[in-house]
């Protein structure tokens, strides 16, 4: 169980809480039970080291105020919009026999022993964490799902997680689907054609162009030597007129 200092403040006025932000700490809370809500402040630094491990919000932590420990559950953290730094945090006391709703992250193990994933299968997870009614004091950790011999076509559902008896889904009525193998969706390409095929086909394409193009060619220019010997004839007609005319 993590574990972090607090200091009890009294302020009443916005500039007060700015001061304290200012200072290096983060304005806090902690309420629930019988017992009035106390204002406290928190080190930025610590805090920020317990925010950035995983599950922040689901793990029960040891505040220290003024030598007295109690557990807390963290249930809420404010950001500032620009900087994205902690400004305030709400904390739940944790009382022995008080069940509360909290969501619990979903951890998966032995993915290397399972022969669906090694045969490209993918792990598809519909529900990262799942929402639990439970005690303070038996809030569990993750929720464990085991991928050993899990092979694809197989699913996960909340009633093969093993839970406590007295912690429960907020969702009854229903076996809800925590994650699926599924097979492999990749597409193939077609196949490429070999880039020789391109450049030969626009080759014998354009040489078979060109032997087309002769014969007209040659029939362009049978019609024209054919219509020269015509004039060459009309012209030597031409010429013998004016003889026989002179006979």
């Amino acid at each position: 169980m993590n574990s972090i200092e607090a200091n009890i403040r009294d302020n009443s006025t916005k500039g007060q809480l700015n001061s304290i932000r200012d200072s290096g700490n983060v304005p806090a809370i902690i309420y629930g039970g019988k017992n009035e809500n106390q204002k406290i402040s928190v080190s930025k630094k610590l805090l920020k080291v317990l925010i950035d491990k995983e599950n922040f919000l689901s793990n029960i932590i040891s505040l220290k105020v003024d030598g007295k420990s109690q557990n807390v559950l963290p249930r809420e953290v404010k950001y500032h919009i620009l900087s994205d730094e902690p400004t305030h945090v709400d904390f739940l006391r944790v009382l022995p026999g008080v069940k509360i709703k909290i969501e619990v992250p979903v951890n998966f193990i032995n993915h290397e022993k399972s022969p669906g994933l090694k045969r490209g299968g993918v792990l598809n997870i519909v529900r990262r964490k799942v929402e639990l009614n439970c005690p303070s004091e038996k809030i569990p950790e993750n929720l464990t799902i085991d991928l050993n011999g899990v092979d694809i076509g197989e699913s996960f559902k909340i009633s093969s997680v093993k839970l406590d008896s007295e912690v429960t889904p907020t969702i009854q009525g229903r076996d809800f689907v925590i994650a699926t193998l599924a097979a492999p969706t990749v597409i193939k390409e077609p196949e490429k054609p070999a880039e020789a095929e391109g450049p030969e086909g626009e080759e014998g394409a354009e040489a078979a162009a060109a032997e087309g193009d002769k014969p007209i060619a040659d029939a362009t220019k049978g019609e024209k030597k054919e219509g020269d010997d015509k004039k060459t004839d009309e012209k030597k007609s031409a010429e013998k007129k004016p003889s026989d005319d002179k006979k």
